[in-house]
């Protein structure tokens, strides 16, 4: 069986070239959520010259659109969004320094390329799991465009939150070496 990596955020470039296509992490610290509509509203705000609400300076972003927590919850179910959804939005946000993503799926072409000249990571995690997810979540709170309901940005608070590394900075995959747009 192989050794489950511990990281914690926010990531090191150091830490980012440590990690290999296929590798397991548990993931602690803070992530960031975002799907669609949030992902479209920083890259208008990147666009027109403007101040992001929040520093992805060595950020994971997690694309997720909880459901409400139960009593006693930090939070509801929290399974992954396909990640070709954020394909579009994905290359400016790690140039500005974001360093993860997590979802389910492949990535395009220009994603992987951006992973490896930008030195990110994607991760992969278990779709259809989101109320097991959940549990490694100890804290959420919305930090921007909270009119986007499900959608806004939260502040995740995790604690070993399972998850393989999918696409790496080397430009491996766990999903074969063949660069095909999705």
């Amino acid at each position: 069986m192989a050794e489950i990596k511990k990281i914690t955020t926010p990531l090191s470039l150091s830490d980012v070239c440590s990690l290999r296509a296929g590798d397991e992490v548990a993931i602690s610290g803070v992530l960031l959520t975002g799907r669609d509509q949030a992902h479209k509203r920083l890259c208008d705000l990147i666009a027109a010259g403007e101040e992001l609400p929040v520093d992805l300076e060595g950020q994971v972003i997690y694309f997720v659109g909880p459901t409400p927590a139960s009593e006693g919850r930090a939070i509801g179910s929290a399974g992954p969004t396909t990640s070709s959804r954020m394909d579009a939005f994905s290359d400016a946000l790690v140039e500005r320094g974001l360093k993860g993503m997590i979802g389910k799926g492949y990535r395009c072409d220009n994603v992987r390329q951006s992973l490896v000249k930008f030195r990110a990571v994607h991760f992969a995690t278990i779709g259809g799991a989101g109320a097991l997810l959940s549990k490694h979540i100890v804290k959420s709170e919305i930090i921007a465009f909270a009119d986007l309901g499900t959608e806004a940005i939260r502040r995740l608070e995790v604690v070993d939150f399972p998850a393989i590394v999918a696409y790496d900075c080397h430009g491996g995959s766990v999903y074969g070496n063949a660069i095909t747009n999705y």
